[in-house]
């Protein structure tokens, strides 16, 4: 029986009978736990042998396109067939509907992800039975999207049921059911927007630059019965990328079984190594090619890319990413770890009373502005909140230029936009002014490009306006320091998107003495609320040094004449 097979293939992993990693083995104690609840009050969903075959039935119609079993009818693998019967086999007791609505896979490059996204999708749009059926593959680029396409072509056409199907250049039908499968990507300006998606397949989706396809398709979803969205992946080097800042970090919580986080809609399985799993170990291969390093001609594979990352190391964040599955952050010159970064989360610092010094980058009147503050907590530590804005007219303008879910910002308070289309810099000194009357407001540190007039309004306010020359001589200290202190978790955050944003997109450069400064130009999106933290910075750094009270010193007894 399958249920059987599928339950003894979870007990070796969670046994420690077959090696695999950790977020696998979770994700097979939670398929053992949904056993032992099956059909319950609590849970109202069954496994249904019968659905979940009929789709492995529908992959093995098809022939491997590619590699050395090519030409051959696909034998699903152990993962292929855990995944889809799980995708599958799970329905609702009551209304017979399916369970999982999304699904989340990340394993390494040549486990047969584009075999997988190809089989179901022509699954979806005939043998699943939902007529009017549409189904889209979206990514970036039209070469990534025209992969897949290109796969289901490839298994349709080398099939018994090619005659079932019409394929044109563009779209794939299924004319008895009036359904069809699109490749969407964001080069070619083909969107979902208007279309009512069956299913949308997110192809390595780490190289998507924001959810903007995502969302069009899931948006569309409504009025679906049972739709799925799939997104099948490789790991990256993009950290702020909505894979892994979204979904990575989301599935990673919800498969953790010492995690509060559910979604009985959701189903993920991650193929990765481990931290501190020994890349040049070969039993730790498996762990992220479940299928790859099953044969000897893949394991084969897996040594020459090895090899090379190790004699060109500017190809080992390729391995790690493609090959080992790994999320590594490391874009050229790169300012900060964001692994890092994201320890260093702590919202709930007592600032009443604490220093607080306000770095200010007034952009250009059609961009971000930025405000951040720096307080000094003691014992070398500090806490950082920022506050960006941005003309209410030029959001969307900028959503579609920055590729940035900028309206999502605003909602969570992280951006704050003002009227018009530029900046009304009064919305910025009205937000230094709100924290004023709650906070220690030592000094305000500017950049003094076109901030001339603005600085003399706030010294009329009697704010002590300190100018923040841009250069390594001056950035330099507080550059290197502020990453320091972050590394050491002296440095406080309480988890704004939009500056953690900016700080994953900077990168810095250097003169021939190594000082440093954040780099603008070279970085690829904004980083003005880091850069803001970073002009607070240079004065909080010193906050030891800076305004002491004389009279109160000699009270102490802290002088003598």
């Amino acid at each position: 029986m399958l249920k059987n097979a599928m339950k003894q293939w979870a007990e070796e992993a969670v046994n420690g009978e077959r090696l695999v990693c950790e977020k696998e083995k979770w994700a097979c104690m939670r398929f053992l736990k949904d056993l032992e609840r099956e059909g319950s009050k609590e849970f109202p969903f069954i496994f249904d042998e019968d659905k979940a075959m009929r789709f492995l039935e529908w992959m093995s119609l098809f022939k491997h396109t590619k590699g050395k079993l090519a030409g051959k009818n696909i034998d699903p693998a152990p993962i292929q067939i855990f995944n889809w019967s799980n995708i599958y086999g799970w329905i609702h007791i009551e209304t017979g509907l399916r369970r999982f609505r999304k699904f989340y896979y990340q394993v390494a490059r040549k486990n047969a992800k584009s075999q997988d996204v190809s089989c179901c999708l022509s699954y979806e749009i005939s043998a699943f039975g939902e007529s009017s059926s549409e189904a889209y593959i979206g990514a970036t680029k039209r070469d990534q999207a025209n992969i897949v396409f290109k796969e289901i072509k490839a298994q349709l056409q080398g099939s018994e049921v090619r005659n079932k199907f019409k394929i044109t250049r563009s779209l794939i039908e299924h004319e008895r059911s009036n359904s069809y499968i699109m490749a969407l990507s964001r080069d070619s300006g083909k969107t979902a927007d208007g279309f009512n998606p069956q299913v949308g397949a997110m192809d390595e989706y780490h190289a998507h630059p924001t959810d903007e396809i995502l969302e069009v398709i899931q948006s569309g979803q409504g009025a679906r019965s049972q739709p799925l969205i799939v997104i099948i992946t490789t790991a990256g080097f993009n950290l702020n990328s909505p894979c892994y800042a979204t979904e990575y970090e989301y599935v990673s919580k919800l498969l953790d079984p010492n995690s509060p986080v559910e979604n009985d809609t959701y189903y993920a399985m991650v193929c990765e190594l481990d931290k501190g799993d020994d890349i040049k170990d070969e039993r730790n291969w498996i762990k992220a090619n479940p299928i790859l390093a099953s044969y000897d001609e893949g394991m084969k594979f897996l040594r020459d890319r090895l090899k090379e990352a190790i004699d060109k190391p500017d190809t080992m964040t390729k391995f790690l990413t493609k090959n080992m599955n790994i999320w590594v952050n490391a874009p050229e010159n790169k300012y900060m770890d964001m692994e890092k970064w994201k320890l260093c989360e702590v919202p709930d610092d007592e600032l009443e009373g604490k220093p607080c010094f306000i770095g200010v980058d007034l952009s250009k009147r059609l961009d971000l502005t930025a405000v951040t503050s720096i307080f000094v907590l003691g014992e070398g530590k500090y806490a950082v909140r920022s506050k960006g804005f941005m003309p209410e007219e030029m959001l969307q303008q900028r959503m579609n230029t920055d590729r940035v879910n900028y309206s999502l910002w605003v909602d969570e308070g992280w951006i704050t936009t003002t009227l018009g289309e530029v900046i009304d810099y009064d919305f910025v000194i009205d937000y230094i002014e709100s924290l004023r009357s709650k906070y220690s407001i030592q000094e305000v540190c500017y950049d003094p490009y076109n901030a001339t007039q603005w600085a003399q309004s706030m010294e009329k306010l009697g704010y002590l306006m300190i100018e923040v020359r841009q250069g390594v001589l001056t950035l330099n200290e507080p550059t290197k320091h502020f990453r320091e202190c972050v590394y050491e978790q002296k440095i406080h955050h309480d988890g704004n998107k939009a500056l953690t944003w900016c700080l994953g997109n900077a990168v810095t450069k250097a003169d021939a003495q190594d000082n440093i400064m954040l780099d603008k130009k070279k970085s690829t999106d904004r980083i003005d609320m880091a850069a803001a933290g970073i002009f607070a910075f240079t004065r909080a750094m010193y906050s030891d040094n800076i305004g002491y009270d004389l009279n109160e010193e000699i009270s102490k007894g802290a002088f003598s004449f």
